[in-house]
């Protein structure tokens, strides 16, 4: 899958903007029959070669040579134009170089790379760790690429179901309720503790574009609204992300409100479930010692 890397990349110079369209450009270029276009990887959801180029184009991206304008679309960075025009030698080494050098100011390393991981001879396990944390946060980013997708009223009901599928109001369906208040900074939904509802979570979800950050108006807003509705606990949801003042707002506020961005939200959806499903499932055993213990 690493050969997929300079291809991708000359595939996305030349006008293609997705792994779908990639894979026009991967078929002619290597000569693929239609069997082997139409080949699925094991959870049947997608053909083999555009789950590949998908992942090409995800490492590109961590690599800055492509960037995401919107929802769907990929594009060459200036850094990655530079690239394609250079013919240099797109593999993971270099990659990896690129991507570790991006995420130097952090002071260490977000993502653990599989191949760098495999190189270095670490446990399996660890190997297999290492890999099932990549995979998880390519599949964050295309979570968040369905939820910014969403009608306003569906994402408002979707953090409503998040919050059942967190444990709050028992995971009882009738103690949540989208109330659907938007653009007025109201409440836009309601999950209650209790049958009676005495204690209650109020929610707000805006679903932005995630440049669109969320400044302190908003938040003041909100919970102005908590208040009218004498609440003292909230959820704030975005797809995008806050703003320093906004967050530095919220902990000095006597309401007790909780902030959530866009790779919050889809952290939480994959825990918990929600609009994802299991593909495949993985069971590691170790010896069980009590069993052979016979003295």
């Amino acid at each position: 899958m690493y050969e997929l890397f300079r291809p991708c990349l000359e595939l996305l110079a030349a006008g293609a903007t997705n792994a779908k369209e990639c894979a026009v450009g991967i078929q002619k270029r290597y000569g693929l029959s239609q069997d082997q276009m139409a080949e699925l990887i094991p959870s049947g959801t997608r053909t083999r070669v555009v789950d590949r180029a998908d992942w090409a184009i995800f490492r590109l991206m961590k690599a800055g040579l492509v960037v995401r304008p919107k929802r769907g679309v990929y594009e060459l960075s200036p850094q990655g134009q530079a690239v394609a025009r250079s013919g240099a030698h797109v593999d993971k080494n270099y990659l990896n170089a690129l991507i570790a050098e991006r995420e130097e100011g952090a002071g260490l390393a977000a993502v653990i790379e599989v191949d760098r991981v495999v190189e270095s001879s670490l446990p399996p396990v660890e190997t297999i760790e290492a890999a099932y944390q990549e995979i998880s946060e390519a599949l964050a980013e295309d979570l968040l690429e369905q939820v910014l997708s969403l009608t306003p009223a569906r994402f408002e009901l979707l953090i409503v179901e998040l919050l059942l599928a967190m444990g709050y109001g028992d995971g009882r369906a009738e103690m949540g309720q989208a109330i659907g208040r938007s653009g007025d900074g109201g409440i836009d939904g309601v999950v209650n503790e209790d049958k009676l509802g005495l204690d209650a979570v109020y929610i707000q979800a805006k679903r932005y574009a995630p440049e669109n950050t969320i400044g302190r108006p908003a938040l003041q807003a909100f919970i102005g609204s908590m208040t009218g509705e004498s609440a003292t606990k909230g959820v704030f949801v975005t797809t995008s992300s806050f703003s320093k003042d906004a967050r530095d707002y919220v902990r000095r506020v006597q309401q007790r409100v909780v902030l959530i961005d866009g790779a919050r939200l889809a952290r939480l959806m994959i825990d918990h479930g929600v609009g994802v499903r299991i593909d495949k499932t993985y069971v590691l055993r170790s010896i069980d010692a009590n069993f052979f213990d016979v003295t």
